[in-house]
């Protein structure tokens, strides 16, 4: 990060601190900076003081109403992928988008191999290992670990009126078009930076045979200990 300012400078180095000295006086949750605290508050009043010019929607903080403009109004995707056509509404977005080319995946579990390109699929997986079933039919009450596989249920149980679109690439069936259209830029769109197996040497320019080719590698132990006999998956 670089800048010209050095007062945002000294805001970008909060990013990187853990400390929260800002502390709302309503229910106690902390924040890096004043600006953080604020916006927190106005959510807490209601209050919405960024306001649209050409709608009547209000926002609490300017970057909400920046992404809105674009969306509804301007539709401008200021934030564009130097490898492909794709562009983007927002930076996290288009971070995000960067990674499918680069194979990077910075959320890691814990408990298992899984690795996420974002911090949202990562709090979603880690469900499944607490147990939890937050996710409910409201036709018949089932519970479910994800939103994914509650959607599944519904199509399958439920959806006799609902369109069913089918990938043409694999057997993933997915209720919207839009929700296609992500899977198969996710999924099977051709990556022109390959990207390499983790456990092997192969490479791959499609993020799916990638995933069927890691399966491969399920149950090898490849990591063995120096001192003894021990060796393990992970």
């Amino acid at each position: 990060f670089t800048s010209l300012r050095i007062s945002s400078l000294k805001r970008h180095m909060k990013t990187h601190s853990d400390e929260k000295r800002h502390v709302c006086h309503l229910c106690l949750k902390a924040f890096r900076t004043a600006t953080l605290l604020h916006n927190h508050v106005n959510v807490h009043t209601g209050t919405r003081p960024y306001k649209c010019n050409d709608c009547d929607m209000a926002f609490v903080t300017s970057g909400e109403l920046s992404r809105h403009r674009r969306y509804k109004h301007t539709l401008e995707k200021p934030f564009k992928c130097s490898v492909c056509k794709y562009s983007s509404v927002e930076a996290s977005k288009m971070k995000r988008h960067i990674r499918s080319h680069t194979g990077e995946r910075p959320y890691a579990c814990d408990l298992c191999s899984y690795a996420s390109k974002d911090a949202y699929k990562l709090k979603r997986h880690m469900i499944t290992h607490s147990g939890e079933k937050p996710y409910e039919c409201y036709v018949c009450q089932a519970k479910f670990t994800q939103s994914g596989t509650m959607k599944i249920h519904m199509l399958q149980k439920h959806g006799e009126n609902v369109p069913k679109y089918q990938c043409p690439h694999c057997s993933t069936f997915i209720a919207r078009k839009s929700d296609l259209g992500v899977h198969l830029r996710n999924l099977h769109s051709y990556m022109a930076v390959a990207i390499k197996c983790s456990y092997c040497e192969a490479v791959f320019h499609e993020r799916y045979a990638l995933i069927q080719h890691k399966k491969t590698h399920r149950n090898e132990k490849r990591f063995k200990c120096d001192q003894c006999s021990y060796i393990c998956k992970q």
